[in-house]
């Protein structure tokens, strides 16, 4: 079974072309096959090698070049793609794509297309501002193009105005979304999700936690909201970025993270509890740092309130999800948890095989509902695993 999508990159000769390669890398971790189509331009102000490191597939830039394969390299493209994209989009380009002009590789590319196309203008704030460019972007916006608009700052030239090219972070959201604007299934449902570890601490300089890196439920919030869903994610401490667009509580502790729980109960329609909680805190905090001398340190660590079973005990109409990380016994592991903490699903995975841990970008879980039954899935990122998760949910919660 196959989740890659496919997305072309077109990349013309602004001096914006370098900020492409961020993107095409950003798509390649997100298990996306990229193909990049090239002007003839933009090889003047980035090397095609460096797409071709990046995606290991050939760019394309010549029309006449022999083909690789025997098929019409413009149509396969055409048709391989989900999503096109054309970042930077120069004046010209734009220009000759708003009036039907086929004479490179990249405009004849996308007139064959099907696919949703991006288009990621950035160019001199006259040549934006100029009556006629602003014809042909319309023309685009009119026939379904996605126009993601530049910013203002200072340009290339010195001047300073509107034409710089929108973040990477923003371009890049859109063409995620377009991947599975087929699912806006979950407009007008409310989700909270928990992700990342917390952290107990022993006294101003240490703390007990655990190796989750909060990626999972972070994917799984992202994912929800471009399905259209309103989502509320607690986090403990990590690394990533706060998403775009998603009301996010920071907590650190287990206690911290169960009274923002329990603040919900009776609000959301579907919680879903991605957190590695700790299960034990020190009894005592100690204001001041221990200072280590020749005898043994003996913590006495007590219990944490399990965040799923307390609200599991009176969930209402909230449709509830856990998570079951494990070293062995995996799925009789988590169908116990199913029955304790009154589950509609857990996600089980087990974090010892190979691309399944905490701190990676990809997972390999099995899904448990609650009558039992199994099924598993193979190898996938954290963005696929999230989308799959979704997708079990609204066959057993949105009808």
């Amino acid at each position: 079974m196959s989740y890659k999508k496919n997305v072309v990159i077109g990349v013309t000769g602004g001096i914006a072309a370098y900020k492409s390669a961020d993107l095409v890398s950003r798509l390649v971790k997100n298990n996306i096959n990229v193909d990049v189509i090239m002007t003839e331009s933009a090889t003047k102000f980035i090397s095609p090698l460096t797409f071709e490191s990046l995606t290991h597939n050939k760019v394309i830039v010549d029309m006449f070049e022999s083909p690789k394969f025997w098929e019409i390299e413009h149509i396969a493209l055409a048709e391989k793609a989900d999503v096109f994209a054309i970042v930077p989009a120069t004046a010209n380009i734009i220009g000759k794509i708003a009036n039907g002009i086929a004479d490179d590789m990249l405009t004849t590319t996308i007139m064959a297309t099907n696919a949703k196309v991006v288009i990621a203008p950035a160019m001199n704030t006259n040549m934006y501002q100029n009556m006629l460019f602003q014809e042909n972007l319309n023309k685009l916006k009119s026939i379904g193009y996605f126009i993601i608009e530049p910013e203002d700052g200072r340009l290339a030239c010195g001047t300073f105005g509107k034409g710089k090219l929108a973040k990477i972070d923003d371009i890049e959201k859109k063409i995620l979304e377009l991947l599975r604007m087929e699912k806006n299934d979950y407009d007008g449902i409310t989700i909270l999700v928990t992700a990342g570890p917390t952290v107990e601490p022993v006294d101003p300089v240490r703390y007990i936690t655990n190796r989750s890196s909060g990626k999972m439920g972070f994917e799984i919030a992202k994912a929800a909201k471009s399905r259209g869903a309103n989502v509320i994610l607690i986090s403990g401490p990590t690394n990533i970025d706060d998403p775009i667009d998603i009301e996010i509580i920071h907590v650190n502790t287990a206690l911290e993270m169960y009274n923002e729980v329990m603040k919900f109960k009776g609000k959301v329609d579907i919680f879903i509890g991605a957190a590695a909680v700790a299960d034990y805190r020190p009894e005592i905090y100690e204001t001041n740092k221990i200072k280590k001398n020749d005898d043994d340190l003996v913590l006495k660590l007590v219990r944490n309130p399990d965040i799923l079973y307390e609200f599991g005990k009176e969930k209402g109409n909230t449709f509830l999800v856990g998570f079951a990380a494990e070293t062995e016994n995996l799925i009789e592991s988590a169908k116990d948890k199913i029955i304790k903490k009154n589950l509609d699903l857990i996600v089980a995975n087990d974090v010892l095989r190979e691309g399944a841990g905490f701190s990676g970008d990809t997972n390999i879980v099995s899904i448990i509902d609650k009558n039992m039954s199994v099924k598993e899935y193979p190898l996938m990122s954290k963005t696929d695993v999230a989308h799959v998760i979704l997708d079990e949910i609204k066959n057993l919660f949105i009808r």
